[in-house]
This record gives structure tokens, C-alpha cells and sequence, in this order.
């Protein structure tokens, strides 16, 4: 039997936002002897609360949770905390206001695994004393996990040793220590076997090679231990998705394989993007710090016109084909066919060089402009310089033709010098009634590594007299986390010249916001990805939310980009961001607008949306 006074010591933590219901739930806990209690009033809380008891789960009891508590993801919270099968489990009391039996926290997944999750549910009506009851069983039942758990452990280190090692051996000749799954030779020889049964049968079958995009930026900034932990999480997210059986391996640090027997090519298409759909919208946390996660996947498929006779074949296609995903901007399929090689892509570099070297030196490069919206007055706030080319006929060729082309062989730096010369020349040429505009100029991933950057802008504005606070520098978030101390040395030189900074796709890459905290910038730009669905996607509402409320109080200006429909307009004003960027407002043109204000209510009052709001 378990001594229930014995309990009574553990920290109990009481998140709840809404003080009455708080205050009453902790004076029913003091009546009945729990003198231990702390108080969250959203999630961070809860973490702060538990981050010093890292090492000592054991006194922690439990969490008494409201549903709707800010800042929170409970499910994610309940899975981590409480589905753990080890010493560390901390019971979940979940309070819901809903008069449904099904909360939103209790998803099919978590129903299904209760009988390791310690999750108790508890309706709108309840009485403190079924909450105290709920309290006292999910504290019994942690104790009695924790005894199990010690258990377990006992019998395991009274194993002998040579039959410890023998055991893991035999296991790691064919699995994978960190995740379980198969290991590449297991993989190949399980793989060559599947090809020998169908040699002759024509069988179908398609190879998914999976890379996660910039893995080694996790490693780099939080370690090898929350890198591992992030592998892990994954293979759990995949396997939701493939049946039990099916031949799933780690093949490389960040790199897996998957087989679909039996699957055409386009069956295996549709797998790979609920995969990578799933992974889009997975969150992975350590501390304060939320990664937005993606994957390349290539795919490679049975049904070709030459015959593979060695899984390392199949294997090689596909990894080409992801190679060929992540050159192309990550975060994307691509299937394998015989042009998609790296000669190929090589080929294709090697076509576009003299055209960029051309237009650089004859001029065909040009700069287009888009407003920039003051969301609460309607006043164009500034305009954003984006770069074209031109071809033949008088086409007009977008910077994702040429701009990775350029980055790949070395000749982005001078693309970056010419947009600024440029940009700063075309403020000079205004008329004088025109002082008043201002750009926003986007600057590579790769700018901070040129010295000729910062002269070029200091002379530049000495021998134009352009006021430099009319000069807003955009770096995207995931170059500056890469070149974080050379970004931010760059940052102050030049905005001691007196121009701004903003820190562009902001929450696209790694949601850091201790970055944030530490950088100098003036402007947020919320990448895009939040934006479009903002209307429909309430995880997008809590994250747009959350970014303009960090960055006002570190006294940011917020800046929304692919803005679409009236409906975004008026969300994203509730929300206190203070500029709006996208088609509703003005295309990229190479003249500017006539008017120096936009009618936003006109805008809000529109019946229907304009088409995408792309801004590139």
C-alpha cells in the first residue's frame, strides 16, 4: 500500500490562468494537506517551475491543467511529461470547460496509450472532491510506476554481464543503437532480397531517402544530446505513418530509409508528403528555444527502364533525388529520373553563369518595388526592392532562377553590391517631394562574408547625401543564426552609418527568439508560412500571436508578409502587427505608387480576397 501522507510533500503545480478557479483549487489542496504547491499562469510557467527538478523528478507529483491555458501545447506537454515509461512521469489532472466527454487534448493517439500515459480528464462540472480524488490516484500511480521503474532496473543490472554484452551485440549488428531502426547493412541485405523475390515477377516498390534540412545547425547550437533526442522524436513521428513491418532504417547521422513494398509511384508520392507534411507541422522544444523542423525526401522506384540488381543502386538514385530537393531550397520531394543527376545540375549552373555575368554587365538586371503598409493609418511605411532580370523577348526572370545559381558559383556578392548601389541611386534620382520614401533592400546569406559590403554603403551614401535612415537591410533568420557573430558585428557597423535592419522569414527557420532578444534589428518580418492560413490554422494564430507580442516588448516593429485577403488584414491588426506586405496592397512594380496611403478599411470591407500574395 502506498502512504498517501508520504505523497503530500510533492510539488503539486497549478496551471491555471484564471485567478478565482486557481485560488480555489489551492485552498481545497491546503484543506486536504498539500502544502507544496506552485502556480503557473500559462505555459512557460509550467517549464520554469519544473527546469530546476530536471535530475529530481521524483518530487514532482503532478500538474492540475486548464485546457485552454495560454502559451500552451498541451498535448505535446502530456506526451512528453506524462507518456514516459521510466522513473521521470509526472501525472497530467486536466481540467476542460467543454461539455464534450472528447477534449481537444485527448486525441486518438493519447487515448490509445493510456496505458502508459497517466492523463485523467475532467469535466466543466466537477467537485473539489473528485478533483482530490484524481490528485491522490494520479499520485498513487506515479509512486507505484516509480517502484516498477527501480524494479526494472534491479533485475536488469543483476543480469550477467557477458550475457548483457552478447545480447546488445546481436542487436546492433543489425539495428540501430539510438532510434531501433535497421542499419544500413541490415537494410541493403533485406533490400537485396526483396529485389532478388521480384526479379522476375516485375514487382513494384519505391525507395524514400529522408534528409533533415540544416540537422547539423542543431548539434552545433544545443549539442549532440538534444540532437539525438531530436532523431528520436522523429522516428516516433514516421512510424505513425508506415506499417509496422515495413523496412525503415538509419543509414547515415541524419539520414534514414525508407522501402514501400508493393507501392506505385504515385502511391509512394502520397506517402512522402503526409511524411513531410507531418513534419512541417511537428514543434520540437528544448528549454525555451521551439525549431520549426523540415525534410528533403528523395524517391527512387522499382519501375524504371534498366533493371536494378543491387539495393546500393536504389539507394544511390534516391539520394541523388534528395541531394537534387535540397539544392533546390529543402523542404520539398523530388523523384528520381535519369536527368536528375549532379552533372546535370552542374550543366545547368555552368548555362546560367555568362547570363548573370551578362546581365551584371550590360545592365539587364532591374529592381521592382512593394509597399510596405502601415496597418492602423494606411500609410505606405516604406517599399521593399526585389530583384528581376531580363530575358528574351522582354521576359522578366524571377530571383529563384538566378539567385541559388549565383550563391552556388560565387557570383552573389556582386549581385549584392549592385542591388545596393542601385537602390541607394534610385532614392537620390526622387524629387525633393519625394524624401520621404524610404527602401527595404534584401541582402544573401552569404553577404556578411564581403568586405567591400560596408564601404560600398558608407561611400555610397556620402557621395548621393541619401539620408541613411531611409536604408532597411533585410537578413533572413536563418543566415543570421549561421553567421551569427559576423552577422552581428556587420548589423552594428552598418546601422551606425544610421541605416535599419530587419530580420526577414522570421520563425521559418528555427523560432529562436533568444537570437531575437540578442539582435540588433528594428524590423520582424513573420515569414509567410504563418500568414497565408492564418485565418484557418488556429497553431498559426498562438505562433503570430505570440512573435508580435516578443517583439513589441523588445520594442521591434512587426512586419507581415504574403498578406492575401481583407479578413488577414483586420486578424493581424487584433494581433498588433504594425506593417502589412503583400498583393492586396501593391504588386512589386517599377514605379511607385502614386498615393502615399492606402485605404485599409476599404481593404477590410472588400467581398473577396485578391489572388496570391507573394512578395519576392
Amino acid at each position: 500500500m502506498v502512504n498517501n501522507n508520504s505523497l503530500k510533500d510533492r510539488i503539486i503545480i497549478v496551471a491555471e490562468h484564471e485567478e478565482e478557479s486557481a485560488r480555489n483549487i489551492t485552498k481545497a489542496l491546503q484543506e486536504a494537506g498539500y502544502e507544496n504547491i506552485r502556480l503557473a499562469e500559462d505555459g512557460s510557467k509550467i517549464y520554469e517551475v519544473l527546469r530546476p527538478y530536471y535530475n529530481r523528478p521524483e518530487q514532482v507529483g503532478l500538474v492540475i491543467i486548464n485546457e485552454d491555458l495560454p502559451q500552451c501545447q498541451i498535448r505535446e506537454m502530456c506526451r512528453s511529461l506524462s507518456c514516459t515509461t521510466d522513473g521521470s512521469i509526472i501525472p497530467f489532472v486536466v481540467l476542460s470547460k467543454k461539455n464534450s466527454v472528447q477534449t481537444t487534448f485527448c486525441d486518438k493517439e493519447l487515448c490509445e496509450s493510456q496505458s502508459r500515459c497517466l492523463v485523467y480528464a475532467m469535466q466543466h462540472d466537477f467537485s473539489f472532491k473528485e478533483l482530490l480524488m484524481a490528485v491522490e490516484f494520479q499520485l498513487g500511480m506515479k509512486h507505484e510506476r516509480f517502484l516498477r521503474h527501480k524494479q526494472e532496473e534491479r533485475l536488469i543490472n543483476e543480469l550477467a554481464e557477458r550475457k548483457v554484452v552478447d545480447s546488445k551485440l546481436k542487436y546492433l549488428v543489425v539495428h540501430d543503437e539510438l532510434t531501433g531502426l535497421y542499419n544500413r547493412n541490415n537494410f541493403e541485405r533485406q533490400l537485396r532480397l526483396i529485389l532478388n523475390r521480384g526479379k522476375d515477377l516485375r514487382q513494384e516498390g519505391a525507395l524514400l531517402f529522408i534528409d533533415i534540412d540544416r540537422f547539423s545547425m542543431i548539434n552545433e547550437l544545443e549539442g549532440f544530446e538534444v540532437g539525438d533526442r531530436l532523431l528520436v522524436e522523429l522516428v516516433v513521428l514516421v512510424r505513425k505513418f508506415i506499417s509496422a513491418n515495413s523496412l525503415f532504417a538509419r543509414i547515415g547521422s541524419d539520414e534514414f530509409c525508407l522501402f514501400l513494398e508493393n507501392k506505385t509511384e504515385t502511391q509512394a508520392i502520397t506517402e512522402a508528403q503526409k511524411i513531410k507534411k507531418a513534419v512541417e507541422e511537428f514543434r520540437f522544444f528544448t528549454g525555451e528555444v521551439c525549431y520549426s523542423i523540415s525534410i528533403s525526401i528523395g524517391i527512387s522506384t522499382l519501375n524504371t527502364s534498366s533493371h536494378i540488381y543491387h539495393p546500393s543502386e536504389l539507394v544511390l538514385r534516391a539520394r541523388q533525388a534528395c541531394n537534387t530537393a535540397k539544392a533546390n531550397g529543402r523542404n520539398m520531394l523530388w523523384l528520381f529520373n535519369d536527368n536528375d543527376i549532379a552533372v546535370k545540375e552542374r550543366r545547368h549552373d555552368i548555362f546560367w553563369v555568362p547570363l548573370i555575368k551578362k546581365a551584371l554587365l550590360e545592365k539587364e538586371l532591374f529592381l521592382v518595388y512593394q509597399p510596405v503598409v502601415e496597418l492602423n493609418s494606411g500609410e505606405i511605411s516604406h517599399y521593399e526592392a526585389l530583384i528581376r532580370m531580363k530575358g528574351e523577348d522582354n521576359t522578366v526572370i524571377s530571383p529563384h532562377q538566378f539567385i541559388p545559381v549565383a550563391e552556388r558559383m560565387g557570383l552573389i556578392h556582386n549581385i549584392d553590391l549592385w542591388v545596393v548601389e542601385t537602390a541607394i541611386d534610385f532614392l537620390a534620382s526622387l524629387p525633393a517631394e519625394m524624401s520621404h520614401i524610404s527602401l527595404a533592400i534584401n541582402l544573401s546569406s552569404s553577404a556578411f562574408q564581403e568586405t567591400a559590403l560596408l564601404p560600398t554603403i558608407r561611400d555610397k551614401l556620402e557621395l548621393t547625401w541619401v539620408d541613411a535612415s531611409r536604408l532597411t537591410f533585410e537578413i533572413t533568420e536563418t543566415a543570421a543564426v549561421e553567421n551569427f557573430e559576423k552577422a552581428r558585428d556587420m548589423i552594428d557597423k552598418i546601422r551606425a552609418l544610421g541605416c535599419r535592419f530587419a530580420l526577414d522569414d522570421f520563425g521559418a527557420g528555427f523560432c529562436s527568439f533568444n537570437y531575437l532578444k540578442s539582435f540588433p534589428v528594428d524590423y520582424v518580418k513573420i515569414d509567410g508560412q504563418f500568414i497565408q492560413n492564418l485565418i484557418d490554422d488556429e497553431t498559426d494564430q498562438v505562433l503570430v500571436k505570440s512573435m508580435a507580442e516578443i517583439a513589441t516588448r523588445l520594442g521591434k516593429k512587426t512586419i507581415a508578409e504574403f498578406v492575401e485577403s481583407p479578413k488577414t488584414i483586420k486578424k493581424l491588426k487584433e494581433y498588433g502587427i504594425d506593417f502589412g506586405q503583400g498583393y492586396i496592397f501593391g504588386r512589386p512594380e517599377t514605379q511607385l505608387l502614386k498615393s502615399r496611403s492606402i485605404s485599409i478599411m476599404n481593404l477590410i470591407n472588400q467581398p473577396t480576397a485578391v489572388d496570391s500574395g507573394l512578395s519576392f
